[in-house]
């Protein structure tokens, strides 16, 4: 199932790259294998894959086709055994943590399952804890980020304070505070009701219109519908 990518205008507050050229990310020949006692699973089987700076892409397949595999790999967040993944031109695979670290922090915004704020800071400390990983960079002012997901005043809230809707509209915020080359999201609609579920599509549409790219693993057939591309993931390898 595939489309054609939009041609979209950057907006305001997400102003072009040096390195604008590049895909939002690029992949290949990704190997990743576990091994357990005497058992080895080879969990991704020569991934490639780009994801261009305006596009969305949904990664769809059943559970345990390596989804969250492949997820954390392009994050940076673990290693591949094999092959490589840079993000905005810049290579993130196999190089020491700490310099992952830095280019996931400049380059990738990731909204996983599990959450990614901090319980006890605000949103708003939440924001500028996640910008404190690139030191210089600016970025657009709190109360724009805050005012793009519709949170702009439930800033001083702390995580447990906020809806269901409300949480999942925060995590983007932090997912997107560094204005970063693709964001990688983790079923972000999987615990929503369909109008709140729109609403997170809806964001992350307008964050695709304004040139960055979107990789979104999913089961949701409504993440399907927005997606300009689709990528099945079965047993680790792409089916065409």
């Amino acid at each position: 199932m595939s489309t054609g990518t939009h041609d979209r205008p950057t907006q305001a507050g997400f102003g072009p790259r040096p390195d604008a050229d590049a895909p939002a990310l690029a992949a290949r020949d990704l190997y990743r294998f576990f091994r357990t006692g005497e058992e080895e699973t080879l969990a991704l089987r020569g991934v490639a894959m780009e994801v261009r700076r305006g596009e969305t892409v949904a990664v769809i397949g059943p559970s345990g086709s390596g989804k969250s595999t492949l997820l954390a790999c392009l994050a940076g967040l673990d290693e591949p055994d094999g092959g490589v993944v840079h993000v905005g031109g810049e290579r993130i695979s196999h190089r020491p943590e700490a310099e992952r670290a830095r280019v996931r922090a400049r380059r990738v915004g990731v909204l996983l399952q599990s959450g990614n704020l901090v319980p006890h800071l605000d949103v708003r400390a939440n924001i500028r804890l996640a910008r404190t990983a690139t030191p210089g960079a600016g970025g657009r002012p709190l109360t724009e980020v805050l005012e793009q997901v519709g949170l702009r005043h439930r800033g001083s809230a702390l995580p447990r304070q906020l809806a269901g809707g409300e949480l999942a509209r925060a995590g983007l915020a932090v997912a997107l505070a560094n204005d970063p080359d693709i964001l990688l999201a983790d079923e972000p609609t999987g615990e929503l009701d369909g109008v709140t579920e729109q609403r997170i599509l809806a964001l992350l549409r307008t964050r695709a219109d304004a040139g960055g790219g979107v990789l979104i693993v999913t089961h949701s057939p409504e993440v399907v519908k927005i997606a300009d591309r689709v990528i099945t993931l079965r047993d680790g390898r792409i089916e065409s």
